[in-house]
């Protein structure tokens, strides 16, 4: 999605739980949408394209509530929220991602600084930066060429599932499969990335600055070393009780059986859990 006009950064910093005003162009962070009770209605990476406009990339299956939400409050705004059918995301991922990056010829020089900060390739393409690589925000029909130069470049291939597991292995929740709307910043162990508690005022604020300085969460996003291989969905059993559900899991090639969960806050790193018929050790994300 683009949000774009005079007031775009002023706006989006009223919607999302991150410092939006902060960012320069060149810059960007993660940040949730909230509702008024705190609870998450999706994620996003917010680039900072020009002082008048705003990239924003999320979730599929949160896109219809993130249009109607923040078309919702901008009236009287001089801002627009248009989707951008214009470009997708072509991910290298990998230690040696920026290396294949030049060598492809998509971009030269120090690649971005920081997660979220970005740099335009030669044909003015975004190349940004991700906890495992570079994300390439390009047009639909440039896909293809890319590819064919990264993989002259040494890059190779690999599957949606290959990705997804390094995703798992970092510790890093996905809207609609790990958290959704019944989920707190907090218990999605998200806080620390998206939300910033020095900016002013967004919807759901209070109940995440209240349970950030007085509470805590009722659960907390955990990762599972596991005996054998399980499924989304199993159920996680400690002293007898269930105690969450295994949302993402996979074989990682390091761990073995991994998966990550939002279990009961009782269940600390180093407890020993059953998940089916596995048993697991809890631990704090990343793995």
């Amino acid at each position: 999605m683009t949000v774009r006009g005079p007031d775009a950064h002023e706006y989006l910093q009223g919607q999302v739980t991150n410092d939006v005003e902060a960012l320069a162009p060149g810059a960007g962070c993660y940040a949730a949408l909230l509702n008024p009770k705190g609870r998450i209605l999706a994620d996003m990476r917010v680039l900072a394209i020009s002082p008048e406009e705003l990239w924003l990339d999320l979730e599929e299956v949160a896109h219809e509530t993130a249009v109607r939400e923040l078309k919702l409050y901008k009236i009287g705004r001089k801002v627009e929220i248009a989707d951008a059918a214009d470009r997708t995301v072509l991910s290298v991922i990998g230690p040696r991602a920026w290396d294949a990056i030049e060598r492809a010829g998509i971009a030269e020089g120090s690649p971005p600084a920081s997660e979220h900060a970005w740099v335009r390739s030669r044909d003015e393409a975004v190349v940004a930066a991700t906890d495992s690589g570079f994300d390439l925000l390009v047009a639909p029909a440039a896909v293809g060429p890319l590819k064919d130069a990264l993989s002259a470049a040494g890059a190779e291939p690999v599957s949606a599932e290959a990705a997804e597991l390094v995703r798992i292995e970092r510790g890093r929740p996905r809207y609609g499969i790990d958290m959704n709307d019944e989920n707190l910043p907090g218990e999605a162990g998200i806080v620390a990335r998206a939300v910033s508690f020095t900016k002013g005022c967004y919807v759901g604020q209070e109940p995440v600055a209240r349970m950030f300085h007085k509470g805590h969460p009722n659960r907390h996003l955990r990762g599972l070393l596991l005996s054998a291989p399980v499924e989304p969905g199993t159920s996680v059993v400690a002293t007898g009780k269930e105690v969450g559900r295994v949302t993402s899991a996979g074989i990682s090639p390091i761990h073995g059986a991994i998966a990550l969960a939002i279990l009961r806050r009782e269940v600390e790193p180093g407890a020993e859990v059953t998940a089916g018929s596995a048993t697991a050790r809890v631990v704090e994300p990343p793995l």
